[in-house]
């Protein structure tokens, strides 16, 4: 008997833990009987199809998200046709919490897993187990009679007794085999459950926080560190709820630090204390990042939404972390939350935009079916989609041309802010406007006159483009941008095609020579490439005269051309694990 489960994941670099925990979960004696197919939403649906026929499953269970819940129900009514007699099963949050609905719309589908589905997934397997034992021998008590027995399974006939939640402790860990997990990101789990009640999230229903018992993370996290892993990918809903939990864990991967793996923890940064501040003051740069959750900074906005948040507190704590320079901070804004409209949520970006996070994360509401937004969207005068995501129209106080203005600036901020290529000249050419916001705003008019959105650059010519808008905004500047824009280049790149914007080299060039050739004799600025002459040096590194101090400009008003031309040597060899940024000397 082959029960196999289906994941189709958004992007290739992403898994599925959920499948491999039921798998997992079932044991050593079940396992055999358990078939793992993972895809993405980009793979061809007949490839899709094909492959899960080819497999000759005897049943099958679809791990359902609002990425892939298209796919699935088309690949349900196909794979009913070709495979009639194939019980199909789903489970997941993308049906978890309207199941009766989506058994109704689903004829072809024969139950759905409820809840958390590792303990009513081997109790599921093992009646399919069974089953085909008994009809082998030719004596079986009717499916309604046995599957009515398990726990947490909505069936045509209604649901059954509810699950209860699962203890932490009981979970096997996932990751014993990491070859199925080759360049693609490891999800992680300390605890499930989240204590705040944010009313567009679906965590929100289980506010009961479970630990995984510390002893055990602490090996598992260890595994990962030993095989060198890049990136741990934390998926508790709000990892530091718990002190003591947290503190623990930063403090054995700042203790047991590899020097390679990464990771990411989604937390509210308000409630950070002392301690846990001072942990990460130590991290390595690169050896940890943190997810938060902003949302909004209107009030009416965060009550309505019961985020309870100190906005003051949190813009203190994200400027001390940012101080140390060694931890990757993610600020996330959603539009469309009650309350907010074009206005308010232009200056709650502007607040967040303030703390300099080094990305910023321009949501959109997705109203997902079973959460409380969801209850309340015709009070709140929401509209959204019917097809997943489920994203927002409109509501009362946000037009639809007001979304797609700001699914426009998204983009901009996605292009040019999250880059990390255009950090020195967005800094300068945001004084010439009355806020970031504005700026972005502007640059996505831009683009939409000039046909870009629908012709969009390649990412080396956007320079050009952001020299043209900040030239037609602030031409007076014209030469600055062009230095600012050619530091930001080398900075993230030793590109040999010079770009059009850049200064002509020709009267510098022997004085970049001479400055290479003393090199190879004094080893002065590049210690570590001893092994290498004055040409090789040249090629790997990089020497550029500036006329501005553009790594360091400041207010605009004060903008002053040097007397000499000052020269930046920048070195790729040793690039900042935060930014990617190359090592910069001023010579």
């Amino acid at each position: 008997m082959k029960f196999l489960l289906v994941a189709i994941n958004s992007k290739y670099i992403h898994s599925n833990p959920a499948v491999y925990s039921l798998r997992a979960y079932a044991g050593e004696e079940l396992r055999e009987h358990v078939e793992l197919a993972e895809y993405t939403i980009n793979h061809a649906f007949t490839d899709v199809l094909a492959d899960i026929y080819k497999r000759q499953p005897d049943v099958i269970g679809f791990s359902c998200y609002i990425w892939n819940i298209g796919m699935v129900r088309e690949l349900t009514k196909e794979l009913h046709k070709l495979m009639p007699e194939v019980p199909v099963w789903l489970g997941g949050p993308e049906v978890s919490y309207d199941a009766p609905k989506v058994l109704c719309a689903h004829p072809e589908v024969t139950g759905i897993m409820v809840g958390e589905g590792e303990e009513t997934f081997r109790e599921l397997l093992t009646y399919y187990v069974e089953r085909e034992g008994s009809l082998a021998e030719g004596s079986f008590g009717t499916d309604a009679e046995v599957l009515l027995r398990i726990k947490g399974l909505c069936l045509r006939s209604g649901y059954t007794t509810p699950r209860e939640l699962t203890d932490m402790n009981t979970l096997p860990f996932l990751y014993e085999d990491l070859s199925a997990f080759e360049n693609r990101i490891i999800y992680y789990e300390s605890s499930r459950g989240c204590p705040f009640r944010c009313s567009y999230c679906l965590s929100s229903i289980d506010k009961t926080v479970r630990l995984r018992d510390l002893d055990t993370v602490k090996k598992e996290l260890q595994f990962f560190m030993d095989y060198r892993v890049k990136q741990v990918k934390f998926v508790d809903r709000t990892f530091n709820c718990n002190h003591a939990h947290a503190t623990e864990i930063w403090k054995y991967i700042l203790d047991h630090d590899n020097g390679v793996t990464n990771f990411h923890f989604e937390i509210s940064a308000d409630l950070l204390n002392e301690e846990e501040l001072a942990l990460l003051s130590r991290m390595r740069p690169g050896l940890v990042q943190l997810e938060i959750g902003v949302q909004s900074v209107n009030s009416e906005t965060l009550a309505a939404i019961h985020r309870k948040m100190n906005v003051d507190r949190l813009e203190q704590i994200v400027a001390r972390i940012n101080s140390g320079n060694n931890v990757h901070q993610h600020l996330d804004l959603i539009a469309g939350l009650p309350y907010e409209d074009y206005e308010s949520f232009g200056r709650s970006f502007d607040r967040v935009y303030a703390m300099g996070p080094e990305q910023l994360q321009l949501g959109f509401l997705k109203v997902l079916t079973g959460s409380e937004m969801h209850a309340r969207a015709e009070e709140f005068g929401i509209c959204y989609t019917d097809k997943p995501p489920y994203e927002v129209l409109y509501t009362k106080w946000l037009t639809f041309p007001d979304v797609l203005r700001l699914k426009r600036i998204e983009e901009m901020v996605e292009l040019y802010y999250n880059s990390n290529q255009f950090v020195h000249t967005l800094r300068f050419l945001e004084q010439a406007f009355l806020s970031p916001f504005r700026m972005y705003e502007a640059l996505a008019e831009f683009y939409e006159e000039k046909g870009y959105f629908v012709n969009s650059p390649a990412r080396s010519y956007r320079y050009q483009v952001l020299l043209a808008f900040a030239c037609e905004k602030d031409r007076s500047h014209e030469v600055v941008y062009r230095e600012l824009l050619t530091y930001d280049l080398y900075l993230r790149e030793n590109v040999k095609s010079r770009p059009d914007f850049a200064a002509d080299l020709t009267p510098y060039k022997e004085a970049m020579r001479e400055f290479y050739r003393r090199e190879e004799e004094t080893r002065t600025y590049l210690p570590e490439y001893e092994a290498y002459d004055s040409k090789q040096l040249a090629r790997m590194t990089h020497l550029e005269p500036f006329t501005y101090p553009v790594w360091d400009m400041g207010i605009r008003g004060k903008v002053k051309a040097a007397e000499e031309p000052l020269f930046v040597l920048f070195d790729y060899e040793k690039r900042s694990p935060l930014t990617g940024d190359a090592r910069v000397m001023v010579i």
